[in-house]
């Protein structure tokens, strides 16, 4: 069995590896950074490993996370959605993204300086090493990434049309202070699943909840796996 740990929007390894180095265990980082369609990232990532797999996804990862679960429902030991979503797009939302894309390909720094500060809990913003390392990532997936996978987020499937047909473990984890992924959203996640659910909110946290709380993400995900004996 192998915990496949795949990032979200603009993002690499960086978000996952802190984690995944301490639950342990064989584990495979996935790069999702070239495919424009939320399916073609999920069938990529389920390429890079073999046999049983238990998906870890962040943001956008979590929803290619749940892509895989419908994709190979047999390959599934368990699902790991952190500050993730699952409903279609919505009203005026495509605008919004490509404003972005638009102001990404104008001014990749302007685009870190007015996206990334929401997306951490307020009381880190001034953690210069953690800013900077989330910076210098967003910096490094470029303005041609960052379009992409905005334009794969524009076009993602309705994951919760098929959420009822996950029957495996699911572990939800939120950063108390995401306001782009709320708790809410997890719940509504837990309660469409077939399988057992469990929600767990991580304080001091925003959307970045791996990175900016790896030891309580880490530790969240190594209990889960131990309740359910899935290592």
């Amino acid at each position: 069995m192998t915990l496949v740990y795949v990032p979200g929007l603009a993002s690499d390894a960086r978000v996952w590896r802190p984690v995944a180095e301490r639950v342990g265990g064989a584990f495979v980082i996935a790069d999702v950074s070239g495919p424009e369609r939320i399916t073609d990232m999920a069938e990529g990532v389920l390429a890079q490993a073999a046999g049983s797999v238990i998906p870890v996804g962040h943001s956008m990862g979590g929803r290619v996370a749940m892509e895989m679960a419908r994709i190979a429902p047999e390959r599934m030991r368990g699902l790991v959605l952190a500050d993730t979503g699952y409903r279609p797009l919505g009203p005026g939302e495509a605008e919004k993204r490509l404003a972005k894309v638009a102001l990404g390909h104008r001014d990749m720094e302007a685009l870190v300086a007015d996206w990334l500060p929401p997306m951490v809990d307020p009381g880190r913003h001034g953690d210069t090493a953690l800013m900077d390392d989330l910076r210098e990532m967003i910096l490094a997936a470029g303005p041609d990434q960052h379009a992409r996978q905005i334009r794969a987020l524009i076009g993602r499937p309705d994951a919760g049309a098929s959420l009822g047909d996950v029957t495996c473990p699911v572990l939800l984890l939120v950063g108390a202070t995401d306001g782009w992924a709320p708790r809410a959203q997890h719940e509504e996640i837990a309660d469409l699943v077939a399988g057992p659910a469990k929600v767990v909110e991580v304080a001091g946290a925003g959307h970045f909840l791996p990175v900016e709380k790896p030891d309580e993400t880490a530790a969240a995900i190594a209990d889960w796996l131990n309740r359910h004996r899935l290592r």
